[in-house]
């Protein structure tokens, strides 16, 4: 196994510029341990977040490393490492802290738990673009939110990666997706990923709610799956049922938000790494995802792909333009 490999880092907080490729020694992986050989990163808005030190936590400078999600092979294993073997392909994820142990290079040494199996079907640009997006949707609407066949849901923010993923998971139990975006230029895109509708908000939230009135003959949405809050929170849930339920994974935002009146109602916060840091939330998620995958019935949206690590900068950039719909991809 090589000793070093080109490795993405920062030196200071910033925009898509801060970000270098620089060698960085790569250990043998210890007790615990797997090393992997990266082919696909999955950018995720956390991470430019992260690099211009606005995410929920800091980089620790200067050198921090980027990046939760990869696809790739086990090149090496450590002592006490049983569920993994050299040669198997997999996905990374839980319980990435990104100063340290980010994915953005071309090897990558975690623990165990950070790993996880790839269905051999599946190629690396898929896997790349899946573990978080799904597992996210999956544990918010699901194990969180409770929705089931026959509801309808709001998914706000549906172009992004885990709202195009929330459309795959609603539409797999048998739920109807109802989705917004603010422009027409992503309606198609959003229909041919499986929205039931789609409803064009312009950023208002009020007639996102009345929409969803009309759709539902009166009744509203069982479930609002919401990455934006700030002040449209309130207006936005006058399209929830009665007794229905509001979950909220993203801050777009980051403005207050307040309470709405219509009760009764269930507010619930949703933060993916409490599901996959448990053993039991890693394993039900892992196969929640791969089944779908290998099954044909999840297709993660790939927005770009660029090639090679000398493009992160240029992934950053469309990252930040919200132009695309779905994921980016950058492949090594």
């Amino acid at each position: 196994m090589p000793t070093t490999a080109r490795t993405v880092l920062f030196h200071e907080i910033g925009g898509p510029d801060v970000l270098r490729i620089e060698d960085v020694t790569v250990p043998a992986p210890g007790p615990g341990q797997v090393a992997v050989r990266v082919e696909a990163l999955g950018l995720n808005r956390a991470e430019a977040l992260f690099r211009s030190g606005t995410y929920y936590y800091q980089p620790a400078l200067p050198a921090s490393r980027l990046g939760y999600e990869a696809s790739g092979v086990v090149e090496a294993i450590g002592e006490g490492v049983t569920e993994l073997a050299v040669g198997d392909p997999v996905t990374t994820g839980p319980g990435i802290e990104m100063s340290a142990q980010g994915v953005y290079a071309e090897r990558v040494v975690l623990p165990e738990s950070a790993v996880l199996p790839r269905p051999a079907s599946v190629d690396a640009v898929t896997g790349a673009a899946s573990w978080l997006t799904y597992t996210t949707a999956y544990g918010g609407l699901l194990e969180t939110a409770g929705l089931q066949p026959g509801d309808h849901v709001l998914i706000t923010g549906a172009s992004s990666g885990v709202g195009t993923a929330a459309i795959q998971v609603a539409r797999r139990i048998g739920a109807i997706p109802l989705v917004t975006t603010r422009t027409e230029a992503k309606r198609q895109g959003l229909l041919d990923a499986g929205a039931a509708e789609v409803i064009v908000s312009g950023g208002d939230a009020e007639t996102v709610a009345k929409e969803v009135g009309r759709l539902t003959g009166g009744r509203g949405a069982e479930v609002i799956f919401d990455a934006i809050g700030g002040p449209g929170f309130r207006p936005l849930s006058e399209a929830l049922a009665e007794g229905g339920t509001v979950l909220v994974y993203g801050w777009l935002d980051r403005r207050p938000a307040e309470i709405p009146w219509n009760w009764p109602f269930t507010i619930h916060t949703y933060a993916n790494m409490t599901l996959t840091a448990t053993p039991g939330g890693r394993r039900r998620s892992t196969a929640f995802l791969n089944a779908g995958l290998a099954d044909g019935g999840f297709r993660p949206v790939v927005a770009e792909v660029f090639d090679g690590l000398d493009r992160i900068q240029d992934a950053h950039r469309l990252m930040e333009s919200n132009r695309h719909t779905g994921k980016i991809v950058v492949r090594i």
